[in-house]
């Protein structure tokens, strides 16, 4: 499992949380939690323990220390649960001591990333617990949360998947309209070549393919690298894999489900992407209950 810093660094991880922080205690010379202000008086101590209310797979430790951080130096964790653990109902992941106040002004903000990585790393793993006995590895989408897309794509492999692209930027994908546009596979391709070579750019080239002839054009295109099995039955998947004999890499995707994921895995495919790891991952149910101490 990577560690949080392989795809975020200190000063984006910081200036993310920072804006998350304003969104919720607001900035300049009326900002501050007035709630807890006004009711607690200042000083008194505090502990408030991070609980599981559901089965989870946990995620975001190291985000939540930092939040914890930026809130007040005097707030600190104590840890019992590591990013990748399966936690059960009133399991406790962690305990934080510190100034109330600052306790509840962090609250929220720490609840809301360490609940949404968490679910997207649940759903990952709900998938990838299907077909981990599979020789087929299950990929993540571009269908990320905006401005969370490092994050989400993080606890995507805390949940034992791995990430497709990052981007447009890092692997070509010639989808439906790029191939519809260029006029076709072979002409999509061949101009993409062009473009890489002209510009001195080393990247795959994955090509959409929507049937079988789709696949016969892409094998015949040395420069292809992964075809795209797009809404494909498994019944056309092994077909595909037949009709590739290993040549290139084979990746289902398009309207795959937790019930029909190890059906297309079987098929022989080396990658199934879903995009549902990230675009309909529900938040996990976490508590952070605080007391004076």
């Amino acid at each position: 499992m990577k560690p949080l810093s392989a795809y975020l660094d200190t000063a984006d991880l910081d200036a993310h949380i920072q804006r998350s922080l304003h969104e919720d205690l607001g900035t300049g010379a009326g900002a501050g939690d007035h709630s807890s202000n006004a009711a607690l008086p200042e000083g008194v101590q505090g502990c408030a323990e991070l609980k599981a209310k559901q089965a989870l797979c946990f995620a975001g430790r190291d985000v939540a220390d930092c939040v914890l951080r930026a809130v007040s130096p005097d707030l600190s964790a104590t840890w019992f649960a590591e990013d990748g653990d399966r936690l059960n109902p009133g399991q406790v992941a962690a305990e934080v001591r510190g100034p109330l106040r600052a306790l509840l002004g962090a609250e929220r903000t720490l609840l809301n990333y360490v609940q949404r990585l968490s679910g997207v790393a649940t759903q990952t793993q709900r998938y990838a617990d299907q077909i981990a006995d599979l020789p087929c590895a299950l990929l993540d989408t571009r269908k990320t949360t905006p401005g969370w897309r490092m994050l989400e794509k993080w606890a995507v492999q805390v949940g034992g998947a791995r990430n497709h692209r990052v981007g447009l930027h890092d692997m070509v994908m010639l989808k439906d309209n790029h191939v519809d546009l260029a006029g076709g596979i072979s002409e999509a391709v061949l101009r993409t070549e062009t473009y890489l070579a002209e510009r001195g750019l080393d990247r795959a080239i994955e090509v959409e393919c929507r049937c079988l002839d789709d696949v016969r054009e892409a094998l015949a295109l040395p420069g292809v690298d992964r075809i795209m099995l797009d809404n494909f039955t498994p019944a056309q998947c092994r077909a595909a894999v037949a009709l590739n004999a290993g040549q290139k890499e084979l990746e289902a995707s398009g309207g795959i489900t937790l019930e029909t994921l190890r059906s297309f895995a079987e098929t022989g495919v080396q990658y199934i992407s879903v995009g549902a790891l990230t675009h309909s991952a529900p938040a996990v149910d976490l508590n952070f209950k605080a007391r004076r101490i």
